[in-house]
């Protein structure tokens, strides 16, 4: 398991089980990607950092991901996500 992957885990207090269900935190379904808002060959220091990272289905990933006119977008959804998921 790849170190952010663990971090995102751990963080929500999932089940480190490859085929757990672990929630797309934009449309819900089952996520297949953790996902780094900031790039990560431009923002190393966030590689493991789970303000920066997020779990997408495929769908979402394809969709959203990498294009930076969602940035603000995927920002705005995980920091809802991460409000609801750790108070």
């Amino acid at each position: 398991m790849k170190e952010y992957t663990r971090v995102y885990y751990e963080a929500f207090d999932y089940p480190k089980d490859p085929d757990a269900f672990i929630e797309c935190e934009i449309c819900g379904q089952k996520a297949v990607d953790i996902h780094h808002i900031e790039n990560r060959s431009h923002r190393k220091d966030l590689i493991n950092e789970i303000n920066n990272l997020m779990a997408l289905c495929r769908s979402c990933h394809d969709k959203y991901g990498d294009k930076k006119q969602f940035k603000s977008f995927l920002t705005n959804i995980h920091k809802v996500f991460l409000f609801n998921k750790l108070k």
